[in-house]
């Protein structure tokens, strides 16, 4: 790549820390190149081939060239983040023994957290630190292209770990190179002009493929913190129209933030029609949002086919589907008393059982799927709902050290068929309607009450009409055993919200009231409990989404209430919090 576009930029990091608009940071391909041979270089002083070799930098230039440095060492990568961030030392702790790196990779800034964090550890045990930005570019001579093919393990890309020690899923070189092809093929990445945008961690699946893949095809990209996007997110928006081809990802939350408080001002010189496709990867994408970011960046010449709702996972690599090119995002309403019972009926909008779905398109080439019955393990036809099984040269190895977990996850196969191919288990429920695939829940999600499925963000959307006090996004509901006492089903349900904007001080009963009479309207369910929170007092994962079955865990330990909680993930901060930073990685 760094010979074909030599003195074309690569990588830009903006840094908001200083100056309003920013102090950017570029690196040429042939620059990326020499730094990237001269910290593989390094490495390979000191670590074996196939050694972990975990990446705590802040998100910035060194993370970056840290990352492909590992890579191109013929080493494993695991992205992770900088021990400083504040409420992630647990999850840290618990990778870091997972994997068992034998170099760390850091910022000259960042080395004495990063010894800090491992004072404890006794020094015999205690990986090499090495800093990025100190190693010297005359090492780059002496680096040796390794011996990979395309089963190699590139990366180990940690899930979220909500509810149990994260598992690092195996990335192979062959898994990278196919997801790089899919997703440039089905967002039609422009390969003269194409370039990324992203404020997105690095340590995460969707942040980390989003400079991958300008560096694969010899394309530029402009980074920025998560931190910068969420103060102010008009930075993005800014990045967004600097030049044609742009390709960026978010997850639903974002855009919606972005259409409130990233709006340009009045007479603004502002151009967004070079956009190409602006990835929505959250399950469930929500009509408002999309709506929402179209109303506020339309009339600046942003696409109406520019946001492509998606689907994808970090045991796929990360992409998976994606809405068809060159058309509106696809809405759709099916019954809901169907749903629960594994049928996709579509009825219309207005129908007193229906419930809205964003379809997530098309499979991406070379992906294979089914929809199978989760307990059968026999293929549905279209228009049932059942599990979501994948196939395809981008699904990774397996779980790293857990073989029982990878054979039951990576391993699966159909009733009833002769041809032997393993099939990747998502957990996510779905099916696919007219061509089009629609993510229905996570199948350790559903809600079971008095013997009746019901999906869980279906009844947080209801429960976020029901009352402009509920913030939209951030609500999460789920079952529990039913309390001493109680009579009928043996769980009850409850609904956990963060408060909306402005409604900080508003009076909590007539919204519980409110939400209350709607579910039962709609969904014929009684409510154990609602609860109003402050912002940042839902769980989220690594991506943003509403971690449940945290959610769950923690009102059952009674550690839920009104405490905020430290996420990998930066929290959208409102004018009704106490505290207006927030709490973000990298």
């Amino acid at each position: 790549m760094t010979a074909a576009r030599g003195d074309a930029p690569s990588f830009t990091t903006v840094d908001y820390s200083t100056e309003a608009d920013g102090t950017r940071t570029t690196l040429t391909f042939a620059e990326l190149g020499v730094r990237v041979r001269a910290v593989a270089a390094r490495l390979q002083q000191v670590a074996e081939p196939g050694a972990r070799v975990a990446i705590l930098a802040p998100q910035g230039m060194e993370y970056i060239v840290g990352f492909f440095a590992a890579v191109h060492a013929g080493l494993v990568a695991v992205p992770l983040f900088d021990p400083e961030e504040p409420g992630h030392s647990d999850r840290l702790h618990a990778v870091l023994g997972d994997c068992a790196p034998t170099v760390v990779l850091t910022s000259t800034s960042a080395a004495p957290g990063v010894r800090a964090f491992f004072k404890a550890v006794p020094a015999a045990q205690r990986p090499r630190t090495i800093a990025v930005d100190g190693v010297p570019d005359s090492l780059a001579q002496s680096w040796t292209a390794p011996e990979l093919d395309r089963s190699s393990i590139a990366y180990l890309q940690y899930t979220s770990g909500s509810t149990r020690v994260p598992a690092g899923v195996e990335i192979t070189h062959g898994g990278v190179l196919t997801n790089v092809m899919q997703m440039v093929t089905s967002f039609e990445v422009p390969p003269e002009t194409g370039r990324g945008v992203s404020w997105l961690p690095l340590f995460h699946d969707m942040g980390l493929l989003v400079v991958i893949i300008p560096a694969m095809i010899g394309r530029p990209c402009a980074v920025m913190t998560p931190r910068a996007f969420v103060q102010r997110p008009l930075r993005w928006i800014k990045l967004l129209a600097e030049a044609p081809g742009v390709i960026a990802a978010a997850p639903d939350f974002a855009y919606e933030h972005a259409a409130r408080r990233g709006r340009p001002p009045e007479g603004a010189d502002l151009d967004l029609s070079g956009v190409v496709a602006l990835i929505n990867g959250s399950e469930p994408v929500r009509p408002s949002s999309l709506q929402q970011f179209q109303d506020a960046f339309g009339p600046y010449g942003l696409s109406p086919y520019a946001q492509r709702p998606s689907y994808g996972m970090a045991e796929a690599t990360l992409f998976v589907a994606a809405s068809t090119a060159g058309q509106p995002p696809r809405v759709s309403h099916f019954d809901r008393d169907q749903l629960g019972a594994g049928k996709a009926v579509e009825v219309a909008a207005d129908a007193p059982a229906a419930s809205m779905y964003v379809a997530v398109g098309d499979m991406s080439v070379e992906q294979e799927s089914l929809i199978v019955d989760p307990q059968t393990c026999e293929a549905l036809p279209d228009g049932s709902v059942g599990e979501i099984w994948l196939h395809g040269e981008n699904i990774g190895a397996g779980y790293y050290n857990r073989a029982e977990e990878t054979e039951q996850t990576f391993r699966a196969l159909v009733a009833e068929s002769t041809d032997g191919r393993h099939w990747l288990r998502t957990g996510d429920l779905g099916t696919v309607v007219d061509g089009q695939l629609y993510i229905t829940g996570r199948a350790k999600d559903m809600i079971i009450i008095g013997g009746r499925n019901h999906y869980p963000q279906d009844v947080e959307f209801t429960a976020t009409e029901a009352s402009k006090v509920l913030r939209s996004g951030f609500v999460a509901a789920f079952s529990v055993p039913a309390a001493d006492g109680a009579t009928g089903s043996a769980e009850q349900l409850v609904v956990v919200a963060e408060r909306a904007s402005g409604q900080g001080k508003a009076d909590p009963e007539p919204a519980i009231a409110a939400v209350r009479a709607a579910l039962a309207q709609r969904h014929g369910l009684s409510v154990r409990e609602v609860l109003l929170l402050p912002g940042g007092s839902i769980p989220r994962t690594s991506s943003g989404k509403i971690a449940r079955r945290a959610c769950r865990q923690q009102y059952l330990d009674g550690t839920l209430r009104g405490a905020p909680r430290p996420g990998a993930f930066p929290d959208v901060q409102d004018d009704t919090h106490e505290t207006e930073e927030t709490q973000v990685t990298a």
